[in-house]
């Protein structure tokens, strides 16, 4: 729950002013440690940008940092150091201390994951590679999917867990649901079906569910959700507008988003679908560029289309950063540009930038970051340790 942090230090000022020998000595120190953690809260070292946090680890576990230079306010953050990752505190400035659940955010604040692929050279891919947010760097190997077979899959995120759904070939992993652990290194595990086998679908998330939308083999228009509380095959829950593949695919707080894709002609079309029914989709917009194979990000306030094929010039559709707005049903605009030209990338969403890594053609192994908070082209940040094309995306 969200906590009024200015009530919350009144309330621990006035029970510790209260506090006297009647009290047991648990409840004692219980109160002096509250009291120690709101005057960290009220001291905590000040950052400039998420980005120019230290690195979370052992040395600082429990610590308090604060981005932005005003106390209580909205443009003020604080994150706590959970010894691997930093943890966003939420603020809230109004008349009562329990203002009921904290919004579900599809943006990581720690590492962007890629995960199954294709390289020309090994052939498939079954690595799960890591990136950090908060520096920009190379990834790391940390974990494999539960079979070696794997690419053109789909991305899903929860707040503990990725998942990488579908894939070919068919059908030995064109339904298999992986999960892997954010909180360690590890080995994917089988934990579902997809209602259909298929690759190429587009993978979105809510705080609840992920979500599987169109896909290939057959060329499908099935929305498909599978539940993130418990191991389960998926079910089918609506369609997309049009029988498509190779779209990308967004994650508002109440919506599903699906862009671009192919069918017959490449497509432009912006899909919407919500969250909190089970019901088919919506065409909201288009893209500035019918293309497949693009990648999607998602920030709180927009969603993002990267990269993609088309027909000819290749180049000019492989370059676009696509935006659209989430507050209403509109089209995307250009608002920049990949720093190479590539398709069949993976896709990820840090809370302040979005990323795009690897892809197709030849061996495009790097990792560009491109701005939320201004229209602007990315920059190339790091690489993968292999190139990974036709992968899944997740961040945590």
């Amino acid at each position: 729950m969200a906590i009024n942090i200015s009530k919350l230090l009144s309330a621990i000022s006035a029970k510790a002013a209260n506090a006297d020998s009647s009290q047991s000595l648990v409840e004692l120190i219980r109160i002096a440690q509250a009291t120690t953690l709101a005057n960290d809260v009220k001291q905590a070292r000040i950052y400039s940008s998420f980005a120019s946090l230290p690195t979370a680890d052992s040395s600082n576990v429990g610590d308090i940092v604060r981005v932005g230079s005003v106390f209580d306010s909205d443009i003020t953050k604080y994150y706590v150091s959970h010894g691997d990752k930093w943890k966003l505190i939420t603020l809230q400035d109004s008349a009562s201390i329990d203002q009921g659940p904290v919004p579900y955010s599809f943006q990581g604040s720690n590492f962007g994951y890629v995960s199954g692929g294709l390289n020309p050279t090994v052939g498939y891919v079954n690595t799960i590679s890591k990136f950090s947010f908060s520096v920009d760097e190379n990834a790391s190997e940390v974990g494999n999917l539960s079979i070696a077979a794997r690419y053109v899959v789909a991305g899903q995120s929860s707040s503990t867990h990725g998942y990488t759904s579908g894939g070919s070939p068919i059908p030995a992993a064109g339904n298999i649901i992986d999960k892997f652990p954010f909180a360690s290194d590890g080995t994917a595990l089988d934990v579902g079906d997809l209602t259909v086998a298929r690759y190429s679908t587009a993978g979105q998330s809510s705080s609840t569910h992920g979500y599987n939308s169109g896909g290939t083999s057959p060329t499908a228009n099935i929305i498909d959700k599978f539940p993130f509380s418990s191991d389960a095959n998926a079910s089918d829950v609506g369609d997309l507008t049009q029988t498509r593949y190779g779209s990308a695919g967004q994650s508002s707080s109440i919506s599903g988003y699906t862009s671009g894709g192919y069918s017959g002609p490449y497509r432009n079309t912006i899909d919407k679908f919500p969250f909190a029914s089970d019901a088919s989709a919506s065409d909201v917009g288009d893209l500035t560029q019918a293309r497949m194979y693009v990648s999607g990000q998602s920030s709180t306030e927009n969603g993002y289309s990267s990269g993609g094929i088309g027909t000819n010039p290749f180049p000019s559709k492989g370059l676009v950063i696509d935006k659209f707005p989430f507050s209403s049903d509109a089209s995307a605009t250009d608002v920049g540009v990949l720093t190479v030209a590539r398709y069949s990338a993976a896709g990820q969403s840090s809370t302040i930038s979005g990323y795009t890594s690897s892809g197709d053609p030849g061996s495009i192994n790097t990792i560009d970051k491109f701005p939320f908070a201004s229209d602007a082209g990315a920059s190339d940040v790091g690489d993968l340790v292999n190139y990974q094309s036709q992968s899944a995306g997740q961040q945590y």
